[in-house]
């Protein structure tokens, strides 16, 4: 299945997100290692985290309404976050991946969600800091990672909520529910 993914991606997205995707399985194969997580269902979500990152845009809204995550109307839609949700259905309808594990890392790969499982950690923070992301603090960031992935996870969560802030974005309210869960969690071994 995973040569089948690679050579169909190369075909689908263009050669950038493809070395992206390659850059991101090489990062969560390492965060993976470092956090006893299996190998291959890490390999599968993250050659499949982009997947709907389609050369043509338009094209990422056309196949959300066919796949019925849309409605019919014309009014312009986030295609940064409608890509995951988009990922899975592809995930589940050309390459038969039922591992609810494995869909939902896809899924959430970009707002992260309340309650994240090891492999939803890893592919996340494996898109975040793989190794051509270059931001103030993404040293700090990606060294956690392999130290306290929960930590490191709230710490990508805060810069990437202020980042959307300032540049004026929405924000998933997965993301805020995700970073609300962190600190609650944290709140509660401190006690």
């Amino acid at each position: 299945m995973i040569e089948k993914i690679k050579k169909d991606l190369l075909i689908n997205i263009s050669k950038d997100r493809y070395l992206h995707t390659l850059r991101v399985v090489d990062t969560c194969k390492k965060l993976a290692i470092n956090h006893n997580m299996d190998l291959e269902k890490t390999t599968i979500s993250a050659l499949l985290h982009d997947s709907a990152k389609f050369i043509k845009k338009e094209r990422v809204v056309d196949l959300a309404k066919e796949f019925g995550l849309l409605d019919k109307s014309k009014k312009p839609y986030n295609t940064e976050l409608l890509h995951g949700p988009l990922a899975v259905k592809i995930a589940i309808s050309k390459y038969d991946v039922v591992d609810k594990d494995i869909l939902n890392a896809i899924k959430y790969h970009t707002t992260g969600r309340r309650n994240m499982s090891l492999l939803e950690k890893i592919i996340f923070m494996g898109d975040y800091i793989e190794p051509h992301r270059n931001f103030e603090g993404i040293q700090i960031i990606r060294n956690l990672a392999f130290e306290d992935l929960d930590k490191s996870l709230l710490l990508a969560l805060d810069t990437n909520i202020k980042f959307l802030i300032e540049s004026k974005k929405t924000i998933s309210i997965d993301s805020i529910d995700a970073r609300n869960y962190l600190i609650e969690e944290n709140l509660k071994k401190r006690r």
